[in-house]
């Protein structure tokens, strides 16, 4: 019999992540095919007892924790350790968790001293007969692999953005504390603090519904004959500010500094989507002056709703990559949404 482990860490507010509560909708997914699996959710973190009450109602028949302000930060060696003792205390042979950055450079490095293996980056995990298949997407999402292991613990890292978000009532939940003793050589790295971009400054938000796409054309000759790239990045920061949306850039734009010509200074290749970017996931997405061709357009999979601006009624949007497409000039349909944004 399979026994499914959710492993997870707290946030600072001591609440789970949205990623967290996507992967535990895969565990439960995960259990009530397996049959006569049993849940037991691990959590780790400064305190989680808040975490546990959130989650309370998912039918997991243990909820162990490992707490301590020396685990509210992300450290390897700390997280290493507490992940270990909660896989041991619970007996798990197959551990599910959220595919973030955190547990991403941990978790393959847990399953190596616990004799399992890990696969990160799954968009699915089902089972059928008793079996358990999980698939995931290589080469920037253009191929799809349906992978099988017989070898246990299995380590399973779901991305984020790929399930639907756990969202049942709340309770109250015992939480079984798990005893991790802690070396010094283990607490030798030492968290000063998290320091990150003004909102106002910030461009990629992964949370956010909207994601906002400039493309080469905010960059070229207008109507009048000159660029007016100033205006661009005006415009366009003054949607991301009263949309809170995140901003992508195709890679012909980002590229255009290394090429000597005038570019958006807020742009950098973490902003780039596509083959050879990222594929964000988010509920809609909008695509201003690009032309929506296939490189470009493969990281938009994952995206639920696909509007776009073009002046030319003939580009790759139009050719079924796109569910609306406006024809017309984005610096005037940007301004217009501006000032409707706000006027609200």
């Amino acid at each position: 019999m399979e026994k499914i482990l959710f492993l997870a860490y707290t946030q600072e507010d001591g609440l789970l992540p949205s990623a967290a509560l996507e992967a535990l909708s895969a565990a439960l997914s995960l259990k009530s095919v397996l049959g006569s699996a049993e849940l037991v959710v691990g959590l780790v973190g400064g305190a989680v007892q808040s975490a546990a009450d959130q989650i309370a109602g998912c039918g997991a028949s243990r909820v162990l924790g490992v707490t301590g302000p020396e685990f509210a930060v992300s450290r390897y060696s700390t997280d290493a350790v507490a992940a270990a003792a909660i896989c041991k205390v619970a007996g798990a042979t197959l551990v599910i968790a959220p595919g973030t950055s955190r547990w991403q450079r941990v978790l393959p490095g847990v399953a190596q001293r616990l004799g399992g293996v890990a696969d990160t980056h799954l968009t699915q995990v089902e089972g059928a007969d008793g079996s358990l298949k999980v698939t995931r997407w290589y080469y920037r999402q253009r191929m799809e692999g349906v992978i099988q292991r017989q070898q246990r613990p299995w380590f399973l890292l779901v991305d984020p953005g790929s399930q639907p978000a756990y969202a049942k009532p709340g309770a109250t939940a015992v939480v079984e504390p798990v005893a991790v003793e802690l070396s010094p050589a283990q607490m030798r790295t030492d968290f000063k603090g998290c320091r990150g971009a003004g909102q106002d400054v910030q461009t990629i938000r992964p949370e956010a519904k909207l994601l906002f796409v400039a493309g080469a054309g905010w960059t070229k000759k207008q109507a009048d004959g000159q660029p007016h790239v100033k205006d661009a990045e005006g415009l366009i920061l003054n949607f991301l500010k009263a949309s809170r949306a995140s901003l992508g850039s195709s890679k012909s734009l980002v590229d255009l500094g290394g090429e000597g010509e005038a570019v958006l200074s807020f742009l950098t290749h973490l902003n780039q989507i596509g083959q050879t970017g990222s594929t964000p996931r988010h509920a809609k997405g909008l695509s201003t002056c690009c032309h929506g061709e296939e490189p470009h357009a493969v990281g938009w999979r994952f995206i639920n709703e696909r509007r776009a601006i073009n002046l030319d009624a003939n580009c790759g949007w139009a050719r079924g990559k796109a569910d609306v497409l406006y024809v017309a000039d984005a610096f005037a349909v940007v301004s217009k949404l501006n000032a409707l944004l706000t006027a609200g």
